[in-house]
């Protein structure tokens, strides 16, 4: 397992660790989860404009409409 370390101002250090306190869980464990979902939603464009470069335009773009719908 890696160390890393990272320099944030001390107001957004506090939210933080407010925000895993809240979730009865340490900075370290909020950390991992947070690179966990900026990782899956890299991982989601990748494939999806891998996906966009194989397919059809217009299929895509119909595709986007609906999930903007569904978030609405």
């Amino acid at each position: 397992m890696a160390t890393l370390t990272i320099r944030l101002p001390d107001d957004k250090h506090f939210r933080l660790k407010a925000l895993a306190e809240s979730r009865g869980i340490s900075i370290n464990k909020l950390m991992e989860e947070l690179s966990t979902l900026a990782i899956a939603e890299f991982d989601a464009q990748t494939r999806f404009q891998a996906w966009a470069m194989r397919g059809d335009v217009v299929q895509g773009l119909e595709v986007l409409d609906r999930l903007d719908a569904l978030n609405r």
